[in-house]
């Protein structure tokens, strides 16, 4: 799929929400401190709507973001027997920089505990209740359950995202076997998924409002004081990204060796650019041109790189973990914090889950929205940290662009078609 550079209207969109969180916290600090607690709560249930919209938003483009964005990714891999081998090795790559990626965020949310100690019990408490009684277990047959769909329709109709997964899976490797008869379907999809990407764009256009009403609710409800919690969450996250790089850049230097600052030198830039756009996709172009300049093989950057933006999202998998225990912290539900077996089994399931929204903005919260209630996890929870999502997207979307520029260089080296520039 093409992606174009857009940096200006991201910076723009960055800024508007950034605008949205400044006038939040004005509003609700305001609210908190000169209104009596009934109007604050009426206040608060109101601006909350129009987190709400947001969300609900999010959750309508969440079928066929997955279905047609997998099933061109899997197409695109051609003559599977042919791109074999690079696949299975870029594939090692992914998985396993996925799952330390993923166990990185846990260990470090457990440690740091960022969601401890939140003040959130006079937001909806019906609604986090009957939340707390869906949430204490999640056994293994009703993880088959999810996993496996009876029907594609119903998937898409309740948001199984895992069941469309599955689908899009086998989707997907039928119309590589079929030949020439699925392009057709593959040109078709490939169209789908620009143009719900750019209803993805539409929507993202809401969510200063978003922010605006998750903010001001928040603020109105507690006080400014929530603000140091915000504080330590995206501290701590980013203490995670920084040991997160650390151990990427070993791993990269293990296969480059004394190319690797030249590897960094040429994808400083794109890497700035994502960090002040919050976008990957608006530098996918400018890295595939600084790739080939290092002296990777453009038949490599071309298969490996793509493959790598829909299935090797460093630091938005670190980030998963972190959103997740912390709205089950702040939340209070046990069943989740206090059961390591638990907290594995949604890693798992997040590490499937994410491969099926390459290219959505902010998709480390698409995908913790759309899972996390498979484990009880309130849409609310996601409201409160979207406030503060655009400081740890900057981040994470740098280290998406290091994570895949490694891997596509380390691929080039392991099959012998990395050159001298």
């Amino acid at each position: 799929m093409e992606i174009t550079n857009q940096p200006t209207k991201k910076s723009r969109l960055t800024l508007y929400i950034l605008i949205g969180m400044i006038l939040g916290i004005a509003v609700g600090s305001y609210i908190h401190d000169y209104y009596q607690p009934a109007t604050v709560k009426t206040f608060s249930d109101n601006i909350k709507l129009l987190t709400t919209i947001f969300l609900r938003l999010v959750q309508m483009i969440i079928a066929p973001i997955v279905f047609a964005t997998l099933v061109v990714g899997i197409a695109k891999l051609g003559d599977l027997k042919t791109v074999g081998r690079v696949g299975g090795k870029a594939m090692l790559w992914f998985v396993s920089a996925s799952l330390i990626s993923l166990g990185l965020g846990l260990v470090l949310v457990n440690i740091f505990k960022p969601g401890v100690g939140v003040d959130i019990s006079n937001t909806d408490m019906a609604g986090v209740n009957d939340l707390l009684e869906k949430s204490k277990g999640f056994s293994l047959s009703k993880f088959v359950e999810h996993v496996v769909p009876r029907s594609v329709i119903e998937a898409m109709a309740t948001n199984e995202i895992l069941q469309l997964v599955v689908f899009s899976v086998f989707f997907g490797i039928a119309l590589t076997a079929v030949g020439k008869k699925g392009e057709p379907i593959i040109r078709a999809l490939d169209a789908m998924a620009h143009i719900v990407l750019k209803m993805v764009s539409y929507v993202m256009y809401i969510a200063p409002l978003g922010v605006f009403g998750a903010m001001s609710a928040a603020i109105a409800k507690n006080g400014l004081g929530i603000l140091l919690t915000f504080g330590k969450y995206v501290g701590s996250f980013y203490i995670g990204l920084v040991v997160l790089w650390i151990l990427l850049l070993i791993v990269g230097y293990l296969f480059l060796r004394n190319r690797l600052p030249q590897l960094l030198r040429r994808i400083a830039n794109p890497m700035s650019i994502a960090f002040s756009t919050a976008s990957s996709e608006a530098v996918y172009p400018k890295l595939v041109e600084e790739m080939e300049r290092f002296g990777c093989k453009d038949k490599i950057v071309s298969f490996v790189l793509p493959l790598g933006y829909s299935f090797n999202l460093d630091g938005s998998m670190m980030y998963m973990t972190f959103a997740s225990m912390f709205i089950a912290q702040a939340y209070n539900i046990t069943a989740i914090t206090g059961d390591v077996g638990q907290q594995i089994i949604m890693l798992l399931v997040f590490l499937i889950t994410s491969k099926g929204i390459a290219g959505v903005p902010r998709a480390s919260l698409v995908v913790v929205l759309a899972t996390g209630a498979m484990f009880g996890l309130p849409a609310e929870g996601v409201g409160l940290i979207l406030a503060i999502d655009v400081f740890c997207d900057m981040g994470r979307t740098m280290t998406n662009v290091l994570g895949n520029a490694l891997a596509t260089a380390a691929v080039s080296k392991w099959e012998g078609q990395l050159e001298h520039p």
